[in-house]
């Protein structure tokens, strides 16, 4: 049996959504957009801390969002850094080796809980699982003023979940940053970790513009808060919730 700790990165800013608000407490039919991914995590038949990277001139914000909206599920919050990198090596200051951990954008409220629970049996076996998608639109790679096209079958879209042994995880996370790191598997992988991928889902969109709003709007129905997960749902290798 693992334990299970949760990392929720919520450090964006509301720039390409054109908004003054930070993107992850907007308004997903009726409900901040966190409190929409906490919510489905809580949800998870499993036994499991949450923490949420929250940068520290939002944290008030934060909790009058989780009071006006009775957010209620125990999570630990804490500041995030100056990047994605930073925010989650803060986290894991607080998480010790011995379980798993997946890490998932804020902004990915819409998730298939069989893709979640899939990334979580995995990650019993292997140390780092990153959910993928196939691309399916034509490619072109952009060489100074001019393009050239390349085979689409070679690349992979990468989402959240990724999930970790937690060790591996938290000494990936003692290199120094590079640019490079723009999630938890580029860490990982530069720290010599194979990456085990698997089948993501098209519908675990990451809410970036109001474009995407729109469409997670259509996803969520306004009367529903979060995920309602099969509490008899098993997930071999991992500790079931009470």
């Amino acid at each position: 049996m693992k334990k299970i700790d949760i990392i929720i990165t919520a450090g964006g800013s509301g720039l390409r959504m054109g908004s003054d608000l930070p993107k992850q407490f907007l308004l997903l039919n009726g409900v901040p957009i966190l409190c929409r991914t906490i919510e489905f995590f809580a949800s998870l038949p499993i036994k499991s801390d949450i923490y949420v990277a929250i940068p520290p001139l939002s944290i008030d914000l934060w909790h009058r969002l989780c009071w006006e909206y009775g957010m209620d599920v125990p999570c630990k919050v804490v500041s995030g850094g100056i990047t994605r990198f930073h925010s989650v090596r803060n986290v894991l200051e607080h998480i010790g080796s011995g379980g798993v951990v997946a890490v998932h954008d804020g902004v990915r409220p819409v998730l298939d809980r069989e893709m979640v629970k899939r990334c979580l049996e995995l990650a019993t076996v292997h140390p780092a699982v990153v959910p993928v998608l196939e691309v399916r639109e034509s490619m072109r790679k952009m060489e100074g003023a001019k393009s050239v096209a390349v085979d689409r079958l070679e690349y992979r879209l990468v989402q959240t979940p990724q999930v970790f042994d937690a060790g591996v995880l938290i000494d990936a996370y003692k290199q120094s940053y590079l640019p490079q790191f723009t999630d938890d598997a580029s860490v990982v992988e530069r720290a010599g970790v194979p990456l085990f991928l698997t089948k993501g889902d098209v519908r675990n969109i990451k809410i970036t513009t109001p474009e995407d709003l729109a469409l997670a709007e259509l996803l969520v129905p306004p009367s529903v808060r979060s995920a309602v997960f099969d509490p008899d749902l098993p997930l071999n290798g991992l500790v079931k919730g009470d």
